[in-house]
């Protein structure tokens, strides 16, 4: 790997597993030093572990929508690091599944605010505590599921639709010295998505273009080129990251 994080410090929401802990594993490979964040102290004690301890990682536990919690990851971040030029939006949540018609409007309510308005909260403090004046990157972590219906998880990809423009709203906001890119996965082998395929996997599999479902490691080297200085020149844009399910109408 390179070291072209090197001297950087990533925040990454919802890292403890998954998606955000193969980003926080790509960046600090790469040279980053990176806070992550999650709900339950332990997992996210090992995840730290994992990734070279108090020297590369520090974890801060909480609810991603808590702005105390923001505040404190981004307070520990800079009182360890010195800096906090990189952040990864990755928290989301789905405890529904059904037609949206059905939706348990207080669960709907929960959905928005972490999947959406804590993004926006996020981002306004990093700003305010470090980007503004330094300058830096931010992705956020969408999904295809936000790029056309999704039944069953409809106001989930609502919220996803939602992120993806409030990407393109930063993007043209926080402009030049920032850049604000997003991802939009398809499914991916992780805990969150198990729902999507397990017991079935290969018939599943078998939808996508590559002939197999997305790894967690696919979204971080996605996340990282969009954070690093290989892509200087793109703001506002969320990649789809989707083995080609979405060519054939899958998804």
């Amino acid at each position: 790997m390179t070291s072209r994080f090197g001297g950087r410090t990533a925040i990454i929401t919802g890292a403890s597993r998954g998606i955000g802990l193969a980003i926080a594993q790509r960046l600090v490979s790469e040279g980053a030093r990176v806070c992550i964040t999650a709900r339950k102290p332990e997992p996210l004690k090992e995840a730290v572990e994992a990734l070279g301890g108090p020297e590369h990682a520090i974890g801060i536990p909480g609810r991603g929508d808590d702005p105390e919690h923001q505040d404190a990851a981004i307070a520990a971040t800079l009182e360890a690091f010195g800096s906090a030029d990189l952040f990864v939006n990755n928290t989301g949540i789905n405890p529904v599944y059904g037609r949206m018609v059905d939706l348990n409007l207080d669960a709907a309510r929960k959905i928005f605010e972490v999947n959406a308005l804590s993004a926006i909260s996020w981002v306004q403090k990093v700003h305010k505590a470090w980007l503004a004046e330094h300058g830096g990157a931010i992705v956020n972590v969408s999904s295809v599921a936000g790029t056309k219906p999704a039944p069953g998880i409809g106001f989930y990809g609502a919220t996803k639709a939602m992120l993806t423009h409030i990407t393109e709203e930063l993007a043209v906001e926080l402009g030049p010295n920032i850049r604000v890119n997003g991802v939009a996965p398809a499914v991916v082998k992780t805990r969150f998505a198990e729902a999507l395929y397990e017991g079935r996997e290969e018939e599943v599999a078998a939808q996508y273009p590559l002939g197999r479902l997305g790894l967690p490691e696919d979204v971080a080297g996605a996340v990282a080129f969009l954070l690093s200085e290989d892509a200087a020149w793109v703001t506002g844009r969320t990649l789809v990251l989707d083995g080609g399910v979405t060519l054939t109408g899958g998804v």
